[in-house]
């Protein structure tokens, strides 16, 4: 097997196997170094699999309010056992479409822990050590969880990872952290009929600058019945080997587990960047530019290990550019325009600037915000708890960002991600026909409302 390439890509995540495909379409004669599975977290242990879980759980909230669509559904239980085997088999035939796919590119696949010799030398340490030449190098090896401070991962303490593979439900489970991932398990487990409790120092849930998000959430939760402590001060974490004792704000508690969710570390440690002079900084994060170099110029850097935003898309995103750029094309990212949704119950998404950060820039903004009650198709889903707000300059009327809680939010915010990313304005959402019934019809709604012409809400008082 030829050890010369023009492209050796370290990590087969979504960041990692794009940027190689990439780089093999491109014409470069590429390897793929993988110490696990092609896929990465996202793939095995992260979006995928606790995504095919919640399919399962929402499926269970519709039985639970099926009455009111004149359907009896009586005795009905919970396989979790089953719905994990259902996980796993979704896992396992996407993992096989993906590999068949770097096969079809003529990508060479190392399976091994890679690691840099010099600026232009990659070692893969797998059943045997190879040694391989490289014109340029794409590091993607991503990130782990965090562990809470001086208590490991068990069985009773879970990373992300761990709480995937529980093969039984618990009855009480608490988790240390209210951002996306504590959140997001959260919804799912608390459906299934699990006592959740979300433990968060700060004094909000879903920091992400944006209060309203938070607060609806925060207020959506206390009606489904997850408790949440912020402001909390976490005195003590022990595992009891057959359950947790958490002390918070002075009070101890037991639990039959807990999901600590709070933060990622990156993979870059133990990886040789000094033996290439590739810098990272304390955090283990690789400083890249816009064309995701690193220092060394034939060095790229992928993922969540360059600090900007960890999410698979902005990876695979950040993987064209790299594989494009290896290949001699001068192509930059725009973060922009770079959606992020929280799959929860209801799904949030949002993109752009949200009203806080355009006042923080002095943008002149406004928000507006139209709900899915005066929406056909939500109400006739029965899901028209929600809304849909649009941040746009009070001038030019371009939109600045969208966010949406309710109904298939994470499709929702496709229309204005293309939205922001142009710099379009609100006629060109407003006077583009949307299909009836939809729940996109809010975005036409949002947009009619901030010039003060809604159609289905009462005009506005000026």
């Amino acid at each position: 097997m030829s050890t010369d390439f023009d492209c050796v890509v370290i990590g087969a995540g979504p960041g990692g196997y794009v940027a190689a495909i990439t780089a093999a379409q491109q014409g470069l004669k590429t390897a793929l170094i993988e110490e696990q599975q092609a896929g990465g977290t996202c793939l095995n242990r992260g979006c995928i699999p606790s995504k095919a879980l919640l399919v399962g759980a929402g499926i269970v909230s519709q039985i639970k309010h099926a009455k009111q669509f004149g359907i009896n559904i009586d005795g009905y239980s919970i396989d979790y056992p089953a719905m994990v085997q259902r996980k796993n088999t979704v896992i396992n035939g996407i993992r096989q479409g993906l590999e068949g796919l770097i096969r079809s590119n003529k990508i060479t696949v190392f399976n091994g822990r890679g690691s840099l010799i010099s600026s232009t030398e990659v070692r893969v340490k797998g059943q045997d050590t190879t040694v391989l030449k490289a014109k340029h190098i794409i590091i993607a090896t991503g990130s782990e969880s965090r562990p809470f401070p001086g208590v490991p991962f068990s069985s009773r303490v879970l990373c992300s990872t761990g709480i995937l593979n529980l093969s039984e439900l618990p009855r009480k489970l608490a988790i240390i952290g209210g951002g996306v991932i504590g959140c997001e398990f959260a919804s799912l487990f608390n459906t299934l009929g699990v006592e959740i409790t979300i433990i968060e120092v700060a004094d909000q849930i879903l920091s992400v600058n944006n209060a309203d998000i938070s607060r609806t959430m925060l207020d959506k939760f206390s009606r489904q019945g997850i408790r949440v402590i912020t402001k909390a001060s976490i005195g003590h974490l022990e595992d009891l080997s057959d359950r947790v004792k958490i002390t918070v704000n002075d009070q101890a508690e037991e639990y039959d587990y807990v999901l600590v969710a709070i933060g990622r570390q990156f993979n870059t440690t133990n990886i040789g960047l000094d033996n290439a002079g590739v810098i990272a900084d304390e955090r283990g994060i690789i400083p890249v530019d816009e064309t995701m170099r690193t220092n060394v110029t034939n060095i790229f850097a992928i993922g969540d290990i360059t600090g900007k935003w960890l999410l698979a898309h902005v990876a695979s995103h950040q993987g064209i550019v790299a594989g494009r750029n290896a290949a001699g094309h001068n192509e930059v990212m725009d973060y922009s325009a770079v959606p992020a949704v929280i799959f929860t119950f209801p799904e949030v998404a949002m993109v752009g600037l949200s009203l806080e950060a355009a006042q923080q820039q002095s943008i002149p903004a406004k928000l507006t915000k139209f709900p899915f009650k005066a929406i056909g198709k939500a109400v006739a889903m029965a899901e028209a708890d929600g809304f849909a707000a649009i941040i746009s300059h009070e001038t030019t009327q371009q939109i600045l960002g969208a966010y949406v809680v309710g109904p298939h939010a994470a499709s929702l915010i496709a229309e204005m991600t293309l939205a922001v990313r142009n710099e379009l304005t609100l006629p060109c959402i407003y006077e583009t026909i949307h299909a009836h019934p939809t729940l996109a019809e809010v975005w036409a709604e949002s947009a009619l409302l901030a010039t003060n012409h809604p159609l289905h809400l009462p005009p506005p008082k000026l």
